[in-house]
């Protein structure tokens, strides 16, 4: 949009002339605007000053002046420029080398006064175009702009709501907080007691499991006597605690007389009533006759298919060698002595304290259990309003960030946030997110790649929002990081109009909008050249 604006008021300078042409005198090629060093019957100076000659030497087609000013309408200075009048259209400027060159450079046909070149003056047909294209872009800047008005005026209204909202949320949130420590108050003053009961509770749990342990552990004690005293004359002798090797104390796999009568304590034999003290010496080893009797799964081995030899042909030889060195080690794990404990069953001791750990807890008394329903209450009351103030902290947040953004000097860009633009070409569609990231993404299957995110306003000082930079996007292989550049123009709709890489890595995006349109002057009032010749 800037373009054109530039070109509106650069075609200001021109004028739509329905009068009688009327012809100022002046060598031919020369701008009216230099006229005046230009004339006749005086010497002419250079006019980089360099040097004067007569004046009928200007344009004799013979280069006097460096800057080539002395031939303004022939071919004859390298450096030299003809000036096309251009009556009805825009003048402009040629390089002095194309005068009479055979090709029609100026609308006017002035370039081609003598090379019999035939030439049409089609001035006044290119000036009528360009006044139709004008007005078509007049149209649309005129209509963008009023849409821009109505944006601007939605944006302003919109952000004081949202600077309102944040008042009413900075309420909120002090009230929330003064309920969140209310609640903190109440769930604290309820888990006190539950905790009490819920200790009670387990304490009682562990004392009856306790009790029933010790009944265990007396009714297993009586069995192992009645075991071990094979002649059943009341007493356990050396001998007979020897028929039990897995109490063997240094683990050789020889349960000796000495170890025996150092666990029987120092006695060769012992009563009932001595025997709990060797009982707590031994139960831990001790392996009843009935655990003794019950047969013992073997390990299952993995079972492993063999493999055919076509089949082996696909493993790399390195891979086999691995293998054959894994089954070498599993082999000698296999070799070595296991340890006297592995090679023992679990005892009956080790399977009541299993029995012990999976048995249930009873539930808790009415009482116990009412407490835990109020602190598990008073926990879910708690846990709402602090997850309701979070949320309320997370709409602040989100409104002053969006408050911060720069919109625009009236805030006119502030529509586009929080919205997405897609254009979609052969091969993939890409996606614009003003004020947050540009994608790209392949049509027919594959990720989604970043092409930048949000950074900065770029446009050149006095335009600086006609250009947007979104840049960190996804590294390229062996390259940069990706980055987009968003140019804007004035237009009555916001779309997304073009995509290219102008270099590797590096996108150039063309999008319009309302929110870049200014207010233009009329087509009627753009004046055309007022030179006729």
């Amino acid at each position: 949009m800037f373009s054109v604006h530039i070109t509106l008021l650069l075609l200001m300078s021109l004028v739509v002339c329905t009068c009688t042409a009327v012809e100022i005198q002046r060598p031919r090629g020369v701008p009216l605007s230099k006229r005046q060093f230009y004339e006749e019957n005086k010497p002419f100076t250079c006019l980089d000053g360099s040097r004067t000659i007569p004046f009928d030497r200007v344009n004799d087609d013979y280069c006097d002046c460096k800057d080539g000013s002395d031939e303004p309408g022939t071919a004859a200075c390298p450096n030299g420029s003809f000036h096309c009048t251009n009556a009805g259209f825009r003048s402009t400027f040629i390089p002095s080398s194309r005068i009479n060159d055979g090709i029609c450079d100026c609308c006017d046909t002035t370039d081609e006064y003598n090379s019999g070149a035939t030439c049409q003056n089609t001035c006044r047909d290119l000036g009528r175009l360009e006044k139709e294209s004008l007005q078509k872009l007049a149209e649309v800047a005129k209509e963008g702009f009023l849409l821009k008005q109505q944006l601007i005026h939605e944006a302003k209204k919109g952000q004081e709501e949202k600077q309102d909202k944040v008042k009413e949320l900075q309420i909120k949130k002090k009230e929330s907080e003064e309920k969140l420590e209310a609640y903190r108050t109440v769930k604290e003053t309820a888990e006190q007691p539950e905790k009490e009961a819920k200790e009670r509770h387990l304490k009682a749990w562990d004392e009856q499991k306790e009790i029933v342990r010790m009944e265990k552990d007396k009714a297993r004690m009586a069995e192992a006597f009645l075991e071990l005293d094979d002649d059943a004359d009341g007493y356990v002798s050396v001998a007979e605690l020897q028929s039990h090797p897995e109490l063997d104390p240094d683990s050789d796999g020889t349960l000796t007389e000495a170890e025996a009568q150092e666990l029987l304590g120092a006695t060769d034999r012992v009563d009932t009533a001595v025997f709990e003290m060797t009982w707590s010496r031994i139960q831990d080893k001790y392996i009843s006759e009935a655990d003794s009797q019950a047969p013992v799964e073997p390990p299952q081995e993995e079972v492993r298919e063999p493999v055919p030899e076509s089949e082996s042909d696909h493993y790399p030889e390195e891979d086999v060698g691995e293998e054959e060195e894994e089954d070498d080690d599993e082999d000698e794990e296999d070799d070595e002595p296991e340890d006297e404990d592995s090679k023992v069953p679990p005892t009956a001791t080790t399977s009541e304290k299993k029995e012990d750990d999976q048995a249930s807890m009873p539930p808790y008394d009415p009482e116990t259990q009412s407490l835990i329903d109020a602190a598990q209450k008073s926990r879910d009351e708690f846990d709402e309003a602090e997850r309701a103030l979070r949320e309320i902290d997370d709409q602040i947040k989100n409104l002053e960030k969006e408050i911060s953004f720069d919109f625009g000097p009236s805030a006119e860009f502030a529509y586009l946030y929080s919205q997405c633009y897609e254009l979609s070409t052969s091969e993939y569609t890409y996606r614009l997110c003003p004020f947050n990231r540009v994608t790209q993404k392949p049509k027919f299957g594959g990720s989604e790649t970043n092409l930048g995110s949000w950074g900065t306003w770029a446009g050149p000082e006095g335009n600086i929002y006609s250009l947007m930079k979104y840049d960190h996007g996804t590294g390229c292989w062996q390259g940069p990081n990706r980055s987009t550049t968003v140019k804007l123009t004035c237009g009555k709709e916001t779309v997304v109009t073009s995509t290219s890489e102008p270099s590797r890595c590096e996108y150039l995006m063309e999008f319009t909008t309302p929110a870049v349109c200014h207010e233009q002057p009329g087509v009627d009032s753009v004046v055309y050249n007022r030179e006729e010749l």
